[in-house]
């Protein structure tokens, strides 16, 4: 699992590659720590390349909307392929996040 993040306009943009399951987790979530501090940036989570997410990914997932909220900013997903779009719909995160 390899996380990226870039800075777009006045977006914070994390791609995320690769397999983001429990082994992965707590790596990811050192990598994305950038993304809490987003003062009002809009953040874009990068699912164009990510492969399989785990019950581990999607409670970080929820914990950069839940700091993004606090700091009036917006949480974006983008680029879900079937079978993940698949989990975010049985778990209710489709409802959570805005998809782009």
């Amino acid at each position: 699992m390899e996380t990226i993040i870039q800075y777009e306009n006045d977006n914070i943009v994390a791609l995320l590659q690769g397999r983001l399951d429990t082994a992965a987790a707590v790596k990811t979530e050192q990598e994305i720590k950038p993304l809490y501090d987003c003062e009002g940036r809009d953040i874009i989570l990068d699912c164009t390349q990510l492969q399989y997410i785990s019950s581990s990914g999607l409670r970080i997932f929820l914990g950069v909307l839940k700091a993004a909220t606090l700091k009036k900013s917006h949480v974006f997903i983008t680029g879900l392929n079937q079978d993940l779009k698949k989990v975010f719909d049985i778990t209710g995160f489709t409802n959570l996040f805005e998809m782009k």
